[in-house]
């Protein structure tokens, strides 16, 4: 049995500290009962708790460790960078260059901005599509997460297009009713939505792959009706690829179905492991943004050095040839397995995956492209697996609507080791 002592104290002592005893709510482990796991030191495809016990780990910090825990040359890269200070808010070369780096490698964008998060891309995003277009609304779909501000914290109403419901208190009812909520995978929704508000949609943004609930892979058709259908409206396509961008191709979502959309927003890879984000589009819609345009984006750590040099470090080692190839063919090595070890005790499972991304789905369900389609059973399965995986020393997101990543650390035996525990649990 795996130790628990000092992550059980931590927690204890968090909780006299942090709301919930967390800094993001997921990590409180309330959807799968327990104390969280105090995480020491990583290193490779491995990382120990408080409590020195070991596993080999899935989650990545949610996706930015694509090379794994520690790595040497984005810690070669970091230190260097560090000796000569860790911010300036002025501009560095380091900026430059990675923004060479990217625009170099990928078609779809033309100029970009750094920020410091996801969240803030996503919203810097929103406000250059609305400012671009002087449109206020915007169209987005249930089971697609984009961050935390005020304009996409909003869940689906009961009707076919609604306005929704905010889905955390303090969201003014003015902000949600500028927010269209409909269905994944239907055509007909986001008609309706167009034909009651078309000439106010400001954008339409999806998580082309949606991997924040589930992983509700899309049709590339519907993806490329968005497309035809924003482009018909004047309205903008925004992808939200903060998981996906940098994940499954160095082009992404956007590469991999050979879909351009108009503004996109990443994350996660791009830093390397330090806190990251851009948004991205062509010169002429960032052109509106200050000091060249009206819509105003600011940050103080903006283009920070040192998050500069992880995502140098990184985004160059992913740029090796056959690295993503690589990647893939791990994770299908990974998922195949464990599909065969619940096969073979008659239990009702799906992995969907795409690139190094997995994600979960206790049943037998062929596509699950809606957030209404994931299996409310499916997701108590996994609660019951979960520590059951820890004492054996694998690590996952502690939720089953969170996905899992394959990173360039792990190896054959890690994986073999997994797919082993995996029959090892399912016999007891």
């Amino acid at each position: 049995m795996y130790k628990r002592e000092k992550s059980t104290a931590l927690f204890e002592k968090a909780k006299t500290f942090f709301p919930g005893g967390v800094n993001s709510p997921v990590r409180a482990f309330r959807s799968v009962g327990g104390v969280p796991l105090f995480i020491k030191k990583g290193g490779g495809s491995r990382i120990w708790d408080a409590d020195d016990n070991e596993y080999i780990d899935y989650c990545g910090s949610w996706g930015p460790l694509i090379l794994g825990h520690a790595n040497d040359e984005v810690l070669k890269k970091v230190s260097e960078v560090m000796q000569n200070g860790t911010s300036f808010g002025a501009p560095t070369e380091l900026e430059n260059e990675l923004a060479e780096l990217i625009l170099s490698n990928h078609k779809y964008i033309e100029k970009l901005r750094f920020v410091s998060s996801g969240t803030e891309a996503v919203m810097s995003a929103i406000r250059l599509a609305r400012g671009y277009t002087k449109r206020n609304k915007i169209l987005k779909f249930e089971g697609c997460f984009h961050g935390h501000a005020d304009s996409v914290l909003v869940k689906a109403g009961s009707g076919l297009v609604t306005f929704g419901n905010t889905s955390s208190a303090g969201i003014p009812q003015s902000f949600v009713n500028e927010t269209l909520v409909v269905s994944l995978d239907s055509e007909a929704a986001v008609e309706q939505a167009f034909k009651e508000h078309g000439k106010d949609i400001a954008c339409i943004i999806i998580e082309p792959i949606p991997a924040n609930n589930g992983l509700l892979l899309q049709r590339k058709e519907f993806l490329q009706f968005l497309r035809d259908i924003c482009t018909k409206h004047g309205s903008l396509l925004l992808f939200d690829e903060v998981i996906s961008g940098f994940r499954v191709g160095f082009e992404g979502a956007a590469g991999y179905y050979n879909i351009k959309p108009d503004i996109m927003t990443f994350g996660k890879i791009i830093g390397g492991g330090f806190p990251v984000g851009m948004y991205a589009s062509s010169k002429e819609i960032m052109s509106s943004i200050s000091p060249e345009g009206n819509v105003y984006q600011a940050g103080t750590l903006s283009g920070n050095p040192v998050a500069m040099a992880a995502g140098i470090a990184q985004l160059t080692a992913c740029l090796k040839p056959n690295f993503y190839t690589q990647l893939e063919e791990k994770t299908k090595m990974l998922v195949s397995g464990i599909e065969q070890q619940f096969k073979s005790h008659g239990i009702k499972f799906k992995t969907f995956q795409i690139g190094s991304i997995f994600w979960f789905s206790f049943s037998d369900m062929k596509h699950v492209r809606k957030a209404e389609d994931i299996s409310a059973d499916g997701i108590k399965q996994f609660n019951e697996l979960y520590h059951k995986l820890h004492e054996h020393g694998i690590y996952f997101g502690p939720s089953g609507y969170e996905v899992g990543f394959v990173c360039a650390a792990h190896t054959k035996e890690d994986i073999e080791r997994t797919i082993s525990v995996f029959g090892d649990v399912l016999k007891n």
